[in-house]
């Protein structure tokens, strides 16, 4: 095996790893069976995260995914719904802790994901 194909194999367990952990914790209140889970792969090998341009791909790639797992559960309101999706793109750019792509995240959310999930908290 090739260390590309090795480095492209770790970046896909990590991004599923990442969407999986994440939304298998994840409870939606009431409206939620807490026995499901969601995970949506991200794939990025194809990507340079650490330029400005890979990192906003792969932080569209992100939000996408996140949109795509959060739609698994019902909510009763629909900012359950936008926090789901906030959770879940704040979690995976910390997870992933790439400078650029934090920096993508930051200008689109107005806020750190780290600050955010802080937030989230409370």
């Amino acid at each position: 095996m090739t260390t590309s194909s090795s480095s492209s194999g770790l970046r896909t367990l990590v991004a599923t790893a990442i969407f999986g952990a994440f939304l298998s914790s994840f409870s939606a209140g009431s409206a939620a069976d807490p026995l499901s889970s969601a995970s949506v792969t991200v794939t990025y090998a194809d990507l340079n995260i650490a330029s400005a341009s890979g990192a906003l791909v792969l932080y569209q790639r992100i939000r996408a995914a996140a949109i795509s797992a959060c739609s698994y559960f019902l909510f009763e309101r629909d900012e359950d719904e936008a926090r789901c999706v906030q959770n879940a793109t704040a979690k995976a750019v910390v997870k992933l802790n790439q400078p650029a792509l934090s920096a993508i995240y930051d200008a689109n959310a107005k806020t750190s994901p780290t600050r955010a999930l802080l937030s989230q908290r409370r």
